[in-house]
């Protein structure tokens, strides 16, 4: 169940980071609630995680969750440049995710 959470955790941070760049400095009210929400859940969740997963194994994995999910949002919504070089990398970094997954002992 630990790993379900963080991985659910991983996407709140993308959620919060992706609506972090919608608040303007927090003037708009819809964003800043969702960054708020999404951030205090995923925080949450990854120290919930942590009760059984390694402290670093589990950061890396939420990290990486919530950097390759913002990434990928941001290329799907044309926020930001597509590239070979950027999926690959992402995927390399997915991969890493799953390797720690593979080789813990949690």
């Amino acid at each position: 169940m630990s790993w379900v959470i963080l991985i659910a955790s991983g996407i709140l941070e993308a959620v919060w980071a992706t609506a972090l760049g919608k608040t303007e400095g927090f003037t708009r009210l819809w964003p800043s609630v969702v960054f708020g929400v999404a951030l205090v859940a995923s925080m949450g969740g990854l120290a919930w995680a942590m009760r059984d997963i390694s402290t670093g194994t589990a950061y890396a994995v939420w990290v990486g969750i919530g950097a390759s999910l913002t990434v990928a949002y941001a290329m799907i919504t044309g926020d930001e440049a597509f590239s070979i070089a950027k999926l690959l990398l992402m995927l390399g970094l997915v991969g890493c995710v799953i390797g720690l997954k593979a080789v813990g002992h949690e």
